[in-house]
C-alpha cells in the first residue's frame, strides 16, 4: 500500500527520484502510464500484471474499454530503479503530465501517481471540499 504525499524534482535528464519509504517495493520494476486528471500512474510490475489480467476480461465489444486500454497501454513503459531509487520518466509523459521540475508523487494505495506540483495543488483546492462534504452514499459502508 502507499501512502502519503512527497516532493521530488526532476533533474535535468528527466530522473525523478522514488521516495525513500517505497524503494524497496519498486526495486523489482515499476510501470508508468498516462494517469486520469493529468498525472502519471506508477505501479509496481505485480500490481501492473493484476490489472493486465483484470482488464483482459472487458469485453472486445465495449468501446469504451477498448478506448481506455488502448490510451492506457500505448502510454505505458516500464523502468527498473537505479542504485540511487531514481527513475526516467520518458518526454511523452513528462509532457501529458506537463512535469517540468517540480512535481508531487502521492500513495494512491495500489499505485503512485507522479503530478506537475501547480497541478496537484490546482486539484486539491478544487477536491478538499467536495471530499469534506461526502457522505456515506458515496461510499456506502466504507467508513
Amino acid at each position: 500500500m502507499f501512502l502519503g504525499t512527497h516532493y521530488p524534482r526532476l533533474d535535468d535528464k528527466g530522473r525523478l527520484i522514488l521516495p525513500a519509504k517505497f524503494r524497496d517495493d519498486l526495486a523489482a520494476g515499476v510501470v508508468m502510464t498516462k494517469g486520469q486528471d493529468g498525472c502519471i500512474y506508477l505501479f509496481t510490475r505485480a500490481e501492473f500484471a493484476a490489472m493486465t489480467e483484470r482488464m483482459a476480461a472487458s469485453p472486445l465489444t465495449s468501446g469504451a474499454a477498448r478506448n481506455f486500454n488502448r490510451v492506457f497501454f500505448a502510454g505505458a513503459t516500464d523502468e527498473v530503479p537505479d542504485k540511487q531509487g531514481r527513475i526516467t520518466i520518458p518526454v511523452a509523459l513528462r509532457d501529458y503530465a506537463g512535469l517540468v521540475r517540480d512535481c508531487v508523487v502521492i500513495g494512491a494505495n495500489t499505485r503512485l501517481e507522479i503530478w506537475e506540483a501547480a497541478r496537484w495543488q490546482e486539484y486539491l483546492a478544487l477536491q478538499e471540499p467536495q471530499f469534506a462534504a461526502l457522505t456515506e452514499e458515496v461510499l456506502p459502508g466504507l467508513i
